[in-house]
């Protein structure tokens, strides 16, 4: 796999977590230096601009806007949610990329159903990988020998990738690109953010499960955007209420030995009978507690915008499964709709969303 070679300002592969890179006027001078190999040279070397990130400026200056994602925990469904915003996008006319810059978990090529692709290289640059005529993805996963391979890198790598993709991939005119981040607050995020400064990021949209344990780390999440100077554009609730029609379920009776008997047919027949209209009904369950008030509640206390609630709905788990937009078909009756309200909010030109392309919103 390909890394990117050390230039000016690039950390060097072998240097410490949290690296301040040894064009930064504090390099081989912070408590993070101490012990690295590199230190003495970084103290004493001279300092000037990253030429990487001239040339990720000259790269993104055809990119209108730039929207982060982030979580503050794993599996509250960030990439889920960073895959259909790309595809409600691109359904609404948009020139949308994807850059997935989770580089030790890298689930976006799975989401787009792009697993086995690969970058190609043209005169211009990496090619992204294309999902539709307006739609393109990278992703370290298309790197990977071996799908079952960790990576297993030190921040400063990591630092190397995401400056590679920024000023490597050409995207050519894009409306929006969509950045799918790791979990938590580290060197990918700091790098990202740095990265792009020159460009400007529109700001950051934090995913979230609804119960208090993840609750406390969207906290330190939106701590860390107002540390580096990133707009919080939202809070999304994810997961919010297990939600689907009553004919999709299953219905078991359960003795008191633990033993399952599948009643689904004869629920279903009975309701047939007597109350067919039911069959249309959705079923709620609460699988988080939100009794403190969820998402809704701590935006409100941070003054924060909260953008909205979106059910746990299996539809939407199928068709991240399958790598297609909840949006292309009547399947995801409980997630999309939920969705879509979500991105009206986002998107300034709101009348897009009144002629969508076939799999749009």
């Amino acid at each position: 796999m390909e890394n990117g070679n050390n230039g000016g300002g690039e950390i060097p592969e072998d240097a410490n977590e949290h690296c301040p890179g040894p064009q930064s006027e504090s390099a081989g001078k912070t408590d993070s230096c101490a012990g690295c190999p590199n230190q003495e040279a970084c103290a004493t070397g001279p300092k000037g601009p990253d030429p990487d990130l001239v040339a990720i400026a000259e790269r993104m200056a055809t990119v209108k806007h730039k929207i982060l994602v982030l979580s503050g925990k794993g599996g509250v469904g960030k990439s889920t949610f960073s895959a259909q915003l790309a595809f409600a996008l691109a359904g609404m006319d948009y020139e949308v990329g994807l850059l997935d810059i989770d580089i030790c978990g890298p689930s976006i090529p799975k989401m787009f159903g792009l697993e086995g692709q690969s970058i190609h290289q043209s005169n211009f640059g990496w090619s992204p990988v294309s999902v539709e005529e307006n739609l393109g993805v990278m992703s370290i996963g298309f790197m990977l020998p071996n799908p079952d391979e960790a990576v297993v890198w030190r921040g400063p790598r990591k630092t190397g990738l995401i400056k590679q993709f920024l000023k490597d991939v050409y995207w050519d005119e894009l409306d929006y690109l969509v950045i799918d981040a790791p979990p938590g607050t580290s060197d990918e995020h700091i790098s990202i953010v740095q990265s792009l400064e020159a460009s400007g990021i529109d700001g950051a949209i934090i995913i979230t499960t609804p119960q208090q344990v993840s609750l406390i780390d969207v906290r330190k999440e939106v701590s860390f955007c107002k540390k580096v100077g990133l707009k919080v554009l939202g809070v999304v609730e994810n997961m919010s209420g297990l939600q689907q029609r009553l004919a999709d379920l299953q219905i078991l009776e359960v003795s008191e030995s633990g033993v399952e008997r599948d009643r689904t047919e004869w629920f279903m027949e009975i309701l047939r009978q007597k109350a067919p209209e039911a069959l249309n009904f959705f079923s709620r369950t609460e699988v988080f507690d939100s009794s403190m008030g969820g998402a809704a509640k701590m935006c409100m206390e941070m003054g924060i915008p909260f953008l909205g609630k979106v059910p746990m709905d299996p539809e939407l788990c199928k068709a991240a499964e399958e790598g297609r937009s909840c949006f292309a078909d009547n399947k995801c009756v409980a997630s999309a709709p939920a969705l879509k309200r979500i991105i009206e909010k986002l998107v300034p030109d709101r009348s897009a969303l009144a002629s969508p392309k076939s799999n749009g919103v």
